[in-house]
């Protein structure tokens, strides 16, 4: 259930027990042949009390299908194979129907109040931009990065699926096909993607060099927040400066050579260093605009981003599930010296259950089900 706490148990209640019903008296004293009338009557009686009880019985089952039926999500084509865990496309491979259908989901969440946060006028959109800021800040530049966000990104799937009855699963943006000019690729497509930069020339509503984007299906969006200060403004992205020149999205760190070097790490401290401070930040410092804060998630582009960062450590894990499907280590939190453990907890502020490190260390298993 959304939020995302721990599925609920429905108790379908036939009826009420039906004990085997006495003789009366009078049936007792009768002759034999009343006797057989009377105990026909009573037995038709019970018969049809039975029938009842089975007949209102099987409504209600027939009601709780129809609507778990009619409030389930459905998975599109290619999502579930054989029923297996959900499978997690890169975002130029679906069809137009299916791109459509994502962004009408997240459209949909920018739209619906939300059940956690009180503060009039905020959506369940906003819950997970309040979240990064105010607890998933602390998992960067620790070993908590990585699977603090996997999680985070399972919890958005859900409120997507379960809020807006979208019926796919996550995308991802695989920005190494696009390395070669990061700000030509088909997510920023006005008409099929997530539309492209501010306004240029237009005034710089945040960060260095933050203007409203205009086109796309998240032109003129309203953002609440702006890192943890409560400070209304439109959707705001800055590739370029005043001039219209390119500014810092460079994608050379995102090439297939770097990635490459990146998932070519031995131990998971090194891996997550190289993630982070190479792949992970190429993209928000070039994007700017809120993607440059810690409430980066109110830009619809964040959980593409970080959906290829899971891919990535999926795509790690995969290449020696001995040696690193369980692999974790080096300091717990970007506030402390602490070592990590598998036994940590990641914490999600009541948005959904807490959940421990190693519950997400295998994408396939307990809490998630789903594969690259």
């Amino acid at each position: 259930m959304w939020p995302f706490k721990k599925e609920q148990e429905y108790h379908v209640v036939a009826g009420e027990d039906v004990s085997p019903i006495s003789e009366p008296e009078s049936v007792v004293s009768a002759a034999p042949s009343e006797k057989r009338v009377a105990k026909g009557h009573i037995a038709g009686y019970v018969t049809g009390v039975v029938v009842a009880i089975a007949v209102a019985a099987i409504a209600i089952i027939l009601v709780l299908t129809i609507f778990r039926t009619l409030f389930a999500p459905t998975p599109i084509a290619d999502d579930i194979d054989d029923g297996k865990c959900r499978r997690r496309h890169e975002w130029r491979t679906l069809s137009a129907t299916q791109q459509q259908d994502y962004i009408s989901a997240v459209r949909c969440l920018q739209s619906t109040p939300s059940p956690f946060l009180k503060r009039n006028g905020t959506t369940a959109y906003d819950d997970f931009p309040w979240l990064h800021s105010h607890v998933g800040y602390s998992t960067h530049h620790s070993a908590a990065f990585l699977p603090w966000h996997r999680y985070f990104l399972a919890i958005y799937e859900m409120a997507l699926r379960e809020a807006c009855r979208y019926n796919g699963g996550l995308v991802y943006w695989d920005w190494t096909l696009d390395s070669h000019a990061l700000e030509k690729s088909p997510v920023f497509d006005a008409s099929s993607g997530f539309g492209g930069d501010g306004e240029v020339g237009a005034e710089i509503t945040v960060g260095r060099t933050g203007r409203c984007v205009v086109d796309g299906p998240f032109a003129h969006t309203r953002v609440n927040y702006y890192d943890i200060k409560y400070a209304p403004h439109c959707l705001s992205r800055g590739f370029r400066n005043i001039a219209g020149e390119l500014g810092h999205i460079d994608g050379k760190d995102v090439s297939p050579q770097s990635v490459e070097e990146v998932l070519s790490a031995g131990t998971y401290d090194k891996f997550v260093k190289l993630m982070e401070s190479r792949v992970h930040d190429v993209i928000p410092f070039g994007i700017a605009g809120d993607f440059e804060t810690f409430s980066a998630p109110y830009d619809p582009l964040f959980f593409l981003h970080h959906t290829q960062l899971d891919r990535l450590w999926w795509l790690w894990q995969q290449r020696s599930p001995e040696r690193f499907l369980w692999a974790y280590g080096g300091h717990k939190s970007r506030h402390t010296m602490g070592l990590a453990s598998l036994e940590d907890d990641l914490e999600y502020r009541g948005l959904a259950d807490d959940v421990k490190v190693k519950d997400v260390m295998n994408t396939e298993t307990g809490v998630l089900c789903y594969r690259y």
